[in-house]
């Protein structure tokens, strides 16, 4: 039995599709009641999900074979009959020779510029062709020459997170957030035409790759990492590239809660230790989602302080104002003292962050001889972040003080926290998870022993995450904000809470979520009675309200706005918080069904 999913070519509605292998089978489209007709695959496979990338031009289909369990990433396109492609070649290179300016220096929209070419050349070389196959032109032009050639559908797609191809004639494989590695039906036809679209990409990063550097780590336009080869010279199959895309819109601790990448009860205690200056190293084997959790506990950053980020490619993406991103710069003709002329590395900006006096630094991962300057930030009283590749404390202390890093063991004690990622598989389907956080105590005078303490711990049985019932950092926060215990107990409980609503109604955009975290620490008292009115009166009407998104401009426009209205208001509290009728005109709004 094969199962399959098609589009009606009327309205372009999904069909679910059942029948035996090679059976032709006629449906009505229940949308339009159109009159489609299936051929079924010969082979044993089953569709899992059809989606659209740009509608109505690409679609994906998952499918997996029933027989070998394999699942595959099939890319939809426009079909071209013979007659089609050769006119389509011919206005391409038609194209190419009328151009007289380069598209990247093309004041506006490209893709409008390239659409009035195609018509004057249409026009000039009487080519009469109907709306529809224009159109079909048209994408197939806009993909080459603006976009990404063959893998712009998989560039588009949000759910990639890598791609990866191996050499030509071989399948472009990649990874996919909800069913893990796919080997997709994008292929290289030769080694030339692999050659030539590996050169291109390097062009659109503004770098340069030959036979004589074969090799080449870059920045994509839209931001994504990718290492290319050319040629067979250091990869024998060929040319190769792998593309770890970047996300526009960053992961944010409510994405981290969705995931049960971690609990709330984590993500307030980061929140906590973020916001008092606490350093942290972020560590974990590859793709266990390290960077993602570097970019989502720096929203809690507080606003005004001034942060400097180091990366080799750009990937950290922060809501901040006075925010200073560094990246690192490869170099050029000779080389002098082991290194090319005009080289900047990570060694050379985390020098030039300690001169901007910045509260905070953000290092992309450290791996060498900036590391050690790393540490000498953290104690001289810089607050740090950053990743590194290690799977325990063990070997993180093991790589710490091996070369090339080598950090000396008594320097470790400024480091405060380590957050160990894991990527590993639950259910049949890879998932990211926060295995420990441990706490960096003290070095024992007498051993030299690192001591340490674990405060969370996750429980694979259960895919829960565990408090161990004890943590020194937030007793030295304790004593240094004057709290007594039941105090702090009590600002964990609110922050947790205020979390779970923010999941709850999907505040998940990171310029959305920063601002809900500073509207907590200006007036946290009226934050924390807003949200409890709201959640008693979402029980009252037994119906959910949620706080959607959109309206997060309005919340802190009129939390703003108000501020001046009640400052002489005997009832205001006349400490941090100065006024409390903000969130209460929005409940007020909830409750009377305004939108």
């Amino acid at each position: 039995m094969v199962k399959t999913i098609t589009l009606c070519s009327s309205c372009n509605s999904k069909i679910d599709v059942e029948g035996e292998p090679n059976q032709e089978i006629e449906k009505k489209c229940p949308n339009c009641d159109n009159n489609v007709k299936i051929l079924l695959n010969d082979e044993d496979l089953e569709e899992l999900e059809l989606y659209p990338i740009f509608e109505p031009y690409e679609y994906v289909k998952i499918v997996k074979n029933l027989e070998s369990l394999d699942k595959y990433y099939w890319v939809i396109q426009p079909p071209l009959r013979d007659d089609e492609s050769k006119l389509l070649d011919y206005i391409q290179k038609a194209l190419i020779e009328s151009l007289d300016t380069r598209l990247d220096q093309i004041k506006g929209d490209a893709g409008v510029f390239l659409t009035d070419k195609v018509d004057q050349l249409l026009k000039e070389h009487e080519i009469l062709i109907n709306d529809d196959l224009k159109d079909k032109f048209l994408y197939y032009i806009k993909r080459k020459f603006v976009g990404f050639g063959k893998i712009d559908p998989l560039m588009g797609d949000p759910y990639i997170e890598d791609i990866s191809c191996d050499g030509s004639e071989v399948p472009v494989f990649l990874y996919h957030r909800e069913y893990g590695s796919l080997k997709s039906n994008v292929k290289f036809a030769n080694e030339d035409e692999l050659s030539s679209f590996v050169v291109k990409l390097s062009q659109k990063c503004g770098k340069h790759i030959s036979i004589a550097k074969p090799m080449l780590d870059a920045t994509m336009p839209d931001g994504s990492r990718i290492q290319m080869t050319l040629s067979s010279e250091i990869t024998t199959k060929g040319s190769t590239f792998t593309i770890r895309k970047f996300r526009s819109d960053p992961i944010t601790p409510t994405d981290l809660i969705e995931y049960n990448s971690m609990s709330p009860e984590i993500v307030a205690y980061m929140w906590m230790a973020v916001e008092h200056g606490v350093n942290a190293l972020i560590a974990g084997g590859t793709a266990s989602g390290k960077t993602s959790v570097l970019n989502a506990i720096a929203l809690f950053i507080p606003r005004e302080s001034k942060i400097v980020s180091i990366e080799e490619t750009r990937e950290i993406n922060l809501s901040h104002s006075n925010w200073i991103p560094g990246v690192a710069r490869s170099g050029f003709g000779e080389i002098v003292g082991d290194r090319l002329t005009g080289e900047i590395d990570l060694f050379d900006l985390m020098k030039a962050a300690l001169r901007q006096r910045p509260e905070y630094i953000l290092v992309g991962e450290i791996r060498g001889r900036e590391s050690y300057v790393l540490f000498q930030a953290m104690a001289t009283g810089h607050t740090t972040y950053s990743t590194v590749h290690a799977d325990s404390t063990k070997s993180l202390i093991h790589r710490l003080e091996g070369k090339p890093i080598n950090v000396p063991r008594p320097m470790l004690q400024s480091l405060d926290i380590v957050l160990l990622q894991t990527n590993t598989k639950r259910k049949d389907k890879n998932v990211r998870r926060c295995k420990q956080i441990i706490e960096i105590v003290d070095i024992d005078p007498q051993t030299n022993e690192v001591l340490t303490n674990e405060v969370f711990q996750w429980d694979p049985v259960d895919d829960k995450f565990v408090y161990l019932g004890k943590s020194y950092i937030l007793e030295r926060i304790r004593l240094q904000t004057d709290m007594d215990k039941t105090e702090m107990k009590q600002e964990m409980e609110r922050r947790v809470e205020v979390l779970k609503w923010m999941h709850k109604n999907d505040i998940r955009k990171f310029k959305d979520f920063a601002k809900m975290v500073s509207s907590y620490t200006e007036k946290p008292d009226q934050f924390i009675k807003f949200i409890r009115e709201n959640l008693r009166y979402e029980i009252e009407k037994m119906e959910p309200t949620p706080i959607k998104v959109e309206r997060v401009e309005e919340v802190e426009q009129i939390f703003n706005k108000k501020e001046n209205d009640n400052e002489d208001d005997p009832n205001i509290n006349k400490g941090k918080v100065k006024n409390n009728s903000g969130f209460f005109l929005i409940k007020r709004k909830i409750k009377r069904g305004i939108k």
